[in-house]
């Protein structure tokens, strides 16, 4: 806001000085014009000098209009005039210049400039009052929506120029301020099960601690008796490693929820999104993008989910290739539509191959590369909850994933 203020006081400044310049520049041209009454003096001066005072003719003079000979009402006039001395007399030149059309430009100048002014000003204080003052109450946003201050809904304004922005803002707010409270839910759920579970293994554990304290010293020396607790010490481990299962259930699955909304949607409008995005940000860091041509076709499955799914195939293509290339093609198998994400180098081994899609899992080739694990667990996911499939291929040092799509 300070700068634009210091924008708008130039911009004042600057029209003020226009205003100054125009109008000198004007009175000056007129004060240059406004003197052909010189000429007549002089052409005049010429004729009394030839011919006599009395020969001269004023009918053909346009400023000129009265010549007065030196004598007692020689000054006694209202008319201005200039004085000329000419055959050692004195001479009155009475003269009359016209100012109404230099007044009138002057005045339309003035207008004009007057109008330009009061649109600029006028433009420059509604940008400020509807744009620049709401938008700059938005600059603590990010701040506060990163420290979790997520239950003030953000207030539209009147001018409405933020309307779309605000609502992707509040959206987004929403979204956050939900997943927060499943993510409260969840972990109260699994601390709850993990408790329970807790509890339940004690039972079972504390058994086999006695069994085998028993058998240690020799309490049952009979070898039936000692076949039969070997089988209650085997059914409670039965029972623990149930309880274990339950707890690798608990903590595996279902940790990300997604809402996914099936509907129908264009291949073209999909690629949209891809295509611009990231044209420029692989032309950015150097690699070349190749997208094959495609006929264009109506799928299954939600829209923004499928962005997401490419974007994901796209970011761990550029993060895990050698940079060379990108390349986006298409094909068709039993009325699905399968784009396949390919990228040169990589380091990816076969045997890894099969486990890419798991939950929390980085191949030999993630080294110090930033990453959770999670990017194709959520790509499948997605892709199942719309009635589609993800697979991956790897040809020589070319890493291929595909997403299945089906079409109406």
């Amino acid at each position: 806001m300070k700068s634009f203020d210091r924008i708008f006081a130039a911009v004042i400044t600057l029209i003020l000085l226009i205003f100054a310049v125009a109008n000198m520049f004007l009175l000056r041209e007129n004060n240059d014009k406004d003197r052909p009454y010189r000429v007549e003096v002089s052409r005049l001066a010429r004729e009394i000098e030839e011919n006599g005072f009395e020969k001269i003719d004023l009918s053909v003079c346009s400023y000129v209009t009265h010549v007065e000979q030196y004598g007692r009402d020689f000054y006694d006039t209202e008319s201005d005039y200039t004085i000329r001395e000419i055959g050692g007399k004195l001479y009155r030149f009475d003269y009359a210049v016209s100012q109404s059309d230099k007044s009138g430009l002057i005045l339309a100048v003035n207008l004009i400039l007057a109008a330009m002014a009061a649109v600029i000003v006028t433009m420059m204080i509604f940008i400020r009052q509807n744009i620049l003052a709401p938008f700059d109450k938005l600059k603590e946003l990010p701040f506060e929506l990163s420290k979790g201050n997520l239950t003030a809904p953000i207030k539209e304004n009147k001018s409405r120029f933020f309307g779309p922005f605000l609502w992707g803002v509040n959206l987004l707010r929403e979204n956050l301020e939900q997943q927060k409270s499943r993510e409260l839910s969840l972990i109260r759920e699994k601390k709850t099960l993990l408790l329970s579970l807790s509890h339940d293994i004690k039972t079972p554990l504390s058994a086999i601690k006695l069994y085998a304290k028993a058998l240690s010293r020799g309490l049952y020396p009979e070898k039936e008796k000692q076949l039969e607790i070997a089988d209650h010490i085997n059914e409670k481990a039965d029972e623990i490693e149930r309880f274990i299962s339950q707890i690798m259930t608990a903590s595996t699955n279902n940790f990300l929820e997604f809402d996914v909304q099936n509907g129908e949607f264009y291949l073209s409008d999909l690629m949209a999104g891809i295509s611009s995005y990231y044209k420029e940000k692989l032309a950015f860091v150097q690699t070349d993008l190749f997208i094959e041509k495609y006929d264009d076709c109506l799928l299954r499955g939600d829209l923004d989910r499928s962005v997401e799914v490419l974007q994901n195939l796209l970011e761990n293509a550029m993060k895990y290739g050698d940079g060379a290339w990108v390349k986006i093609t298409f094909s068709d198998e039993e009325n699905c539509r399968l784009i396949t994400v390919s990228n040169s180098g990589s380091a990816l081994s076969e045997s890894e191959l099969a486990h890419i899609f798991d939950s929390f899992w980085r191949g030999s080739n993630a080294g110090n590369k930033a990453g959770s694990g999670l990017g194709l667990y959520i790509c499948r996911q997605l892709m199942r909850k719309m009635n589609g499939e993800i697979f991956a291929e790897k040809s020589g040092d070319i890493m291929s994933v595909t997403a299945v799509f089906a079409q109406v």
